[in-house]
């Protein structure tokens, strides 16, 4: 028993080195890069924009999958999956609230393009799902009305 936990302490002393060494950050490992400007723009072609979105053609291949009446905006569920051959990321859109940006997944390796998320929506407004694949930009949108806004209202 004392074996194991003499083991065990010199493996944790070992990590506590590395970290005041500098050499291991979790904060660098876990955080990807926040686009700050993109999440706190306070309209869609802005947000669009800062994010790299900007100028999207429509595309119907990018199949999104939401309620057309959501009775509580808080929690809003969004399907996104997407067609398009080489997509490497995926971002949603709310136009009318406070900040449009929702989230914006990236896929790697060929990973299935395809999210499920809740969204909190302020009010009735269009959902707009935004594709990169093969250095360009795509889009689709839907309208989803809702009965009690989840930001607020």
């Amino acid at each position: 028993m004392n074996h194991l936990r003499r083991n065990f302490l010199k493996s944790m002393g070992a990590v506590m080195a590395v970290c005041a060494a500098g050499l291991l950050k979790t904060s660098g490992v876990f955080a990807a890069t926040w686009n700050n400007l993109a999440f706190t723009s306070k309209d869609t072609a802005d947000a669009m924009k800062n994010a790299g979105y900007a100028g999207a053609a429509e595309n119907k291949d990018i199949m999104i999958k939401v309620p057309d009446i959501a009775e509580n905006g808080a929690v809003v569920p969004v399907e996104v999956s997407s067609n398009i051959p080489g997509t490497t990321s995926i971002a949603i859109f709310v136009d009318k609230n406070p900040n449009p940006m929702i989230a914006d997944f990236e896929f790697m390796n060929g990973a299935e393009p395809f999210i499920a998320t809740r969204v909190k929506m302020a009010s009735t407004s269009i959902v707009r799902a935004s594709v990169k694949a093969g250095g360009k930009v795509y889009t689709n949108s839907r309208e989803v009305k809702v009965t009690i806004g989840g930001c607020g209202g």
